[in-house]
């Protein structure tokens, strides 16, 4: 018996220096480019999804109407529309280059069987490892519902708040690059 306890406490450390060793020296695809590591997202979609209905709202406290809607579609366009995309429009270089690649919300069902409960817990929280920021300290409860509450009814939304999301995102223009001055050579005197 003492020779399978020791044998399981081998195996565990051996594990656990294993485990390190692939951290430790550079092993882990940390880049967005790079492969998922395994098991990576199969975990993190079980524990996300887990949490979720475990901590969402289960009730609205807000109407889903149509000022809620415009409201919902302003927010989104200032702090969503730049990862999640808006309809028809092609994805912003932010979205291409995010790993995990955020999804286009306007596109496809997007979230709208998702529970608007769901939408709110993801915005107020954020996803770990993703991304996604949470929203929590910079918009008020209501803002976060009424964002919610457009993503859920995207599928049914008034012809003004389709028109207010089909208005391409205005872009910053670039800014040029620095490229740093090279100081001149000096010429030392030996001597």
């Amino acid at each position: 018996m003492k020779a399978f306890i020791f044998g399981i406490i081998v195996t565990l450390v051996v594990l656990a220096a294993g485990v390190y060793f692939y951290f430790a020296n550079g092993m882990a695809p940390v880049a967005t480019s790079a492969q998922a590591m395994p098991f990576e997202k199969v975990l993190a979609n079980k524990a996300l999804h887990a949490r979720v209905e475990k901590e969402m709202p289960k009730t609205v406290p807000i109407a889903a109407d149509d000022a809620a809607y415009a409201a919902g579609a302003q927010i989104y366009r200032d702090n969503c529309a730049v990862c999640h995309g808006l309809p028809n429009q092609p994805k912003t270089g932010i979205a291409t280059g995010e790993y995990p690649a955020p999804p286009q919300l306007f596109q496809g069902k997007g979230v709208t069987d998702d529970p608007a409960g769901e939408t709110y817990w993801k915005a107020s929280n954020g996803i770990r490892l993703t991304g996604m920021p949470g929203f929590d300290k910079s918009l008020s409860t209501t803002q976060l519902w009424q964002v919610s509450l457009l993503l859920a009814n995207a599928d049914k939304l008034p012809a003004s708040v389709q028109q207010t999301l089909a208005a391409p995102l205005q872009a910053a223009p670039p800014e040029p690059k620095q490229v740093p001055a090279t100081p001149p050579k000096r010429r030392g005197r030996r001597g």
